[in-house]
């Protein structure tokens, strides 16, 4: 699983992205991939591990996240 750093988080706009950590460019994350890891929210530079996964519309956002 990648590893990143939250970057920023919005939760009112519900996303935001994580840096990734092998340099490979940032991961979009969404505020439902935030929930269904139990958190309510994401902290600007908290390492987080997770999967990415490519939606419907062909974008890749981060999913399974989990603290690191």
């Amino acid at each position: 699983m990648p590893i990143g750093t939250v970057k920023f988080f919005n939760t009112d706009k519900g996303y935001g992205f994580i840096e990734n950590e092998d340099g490979s460019g940032d991961s979009f994350v969404h505020i439902t991939a935030v929930q269904a890891a139990g958190m309510q929210t994401l902290n600007k530079d908290q390492r987080i591990s997770y999967e990415l996964e490519t939606g419907r519309n062909g974008k890749v956002s981060a999913i399974n996240l989990q603290q690191a």
